[in-house]
C-alpha cells in the first residue's frame, strides 16, 4: 500500500514516536507498504518555523528532507498537474493550506494518508482515504 503523511506524523515518526498510535507504527515497520512525505510538509513546517509556531530540538526545517530519507521515506513534490487540478477539491469548512494541498495529493495520487487531523473525515465524502487507528 502507499500512504501519505500528514506532517504532524511525519514530525512524530522522527521526533516522538510514542504520539503514534500500534496501528500506525505496524504500517511504518511494515516493508510491504511505501511512505511518503509531501513536499507541502517541508513548506508547512519551515513557514511554522519560521514564524515561531514550531519548536524543532537540534534540527533546522532544511535538514528535514534528509531525515525522511534516512529514515525510508519518499518525498512525493507537488507537481505542476496537481496543482492545476487543485480547484477540483471542494472548499469546506476546512481552511488550512496545507492541509487541503495535502488532502488533495493524496487522492490524485491515490494514496491513503495518515492523519490524526479530524478535519480529514470531511473529505472521505470527495475521495480521500483516511487512516488513523
Amino acid at each position: 500500500m502507499k500512504y501519505l503523511l500528514d506532517t504532524h506524523v511525519f514530525l512524530w515518526s522522527l521526533f516522538d514516536t510514542s504520539k503514534l498510535s500500534k496501528s500506525v507504527k505496524d504500517i511504518m515497520l511494515n516493508e510491504n507498504n511505501d511512505l511518503f512525505v509531501s513536499s507541502i510538509s517541508f513548506w508547512e513546517i519551515s513557514l511554522k518555523y519560521s514564524i515561531g509556531k514550531l519548536k524543532l530540538e537540534n534540527v533546522k526545517p532544511d535538514e528535514l528532507p534528509l531525515y525522511a530519507e534516512k529514515s525510508g521515506f519518499e518525498i512525493l513534490n507537488f507537481d505542476e498537474l496537481t496543482a492545476a487540478a487543485f480547484y477540483k477539491l471542494p472548499c469546506l469548512d476546512h481552511f488550512n493550506p496545507f492541509d487541503r494541498m495535502i488532502i488533495w495529493q493524496s487522492i490524485n495520487s491515490d494514496m491513503i494518508i495518515i492523519s490524526k487531523d479530524e478535519k480529514f473525515k470531511e473529505y472521505i465524502q470527495h475521495g480521500v482515504r483516511l487512516f488513523w487507528s
